[in-house]
């Protein structure tokens, strides 16, 4: 499942270039294979964009997890 957001992720545009190295390996893991498996696209598919941090990197599940954990109770 792609992700519909790589050519528009603040991740890649701020934090990481997508086209080499570890940037090249979270594309092909997270944003062109199963993008479900995201931290970032977790915490932005439950609780929005805006509770993405931009240092929350794709493989960061259990941040992900935690971050809408403390924001769900709201």
């Amino acid at each position: 499942m792609k992700c519909e957001k790589i050519n528009n992720c603040p991740f890649y545009q701020q934090k990481m270039p997508i086209d080499s190295g570890l940037g090249a390996i979270y594309r092909r893991n997270y944003c062109e294979n199963d993008k479900t498996k995201c931290a970032r696209f977790m915490v932005a598919s439950i609780l929005g964009p805006s509770y993405v941090p931009i240092d929350l990197y794709p493989n960061m599940v259990d941040r992900a997890k935690q971050i809408i954990s403390e924001n769900s109770k709201n």
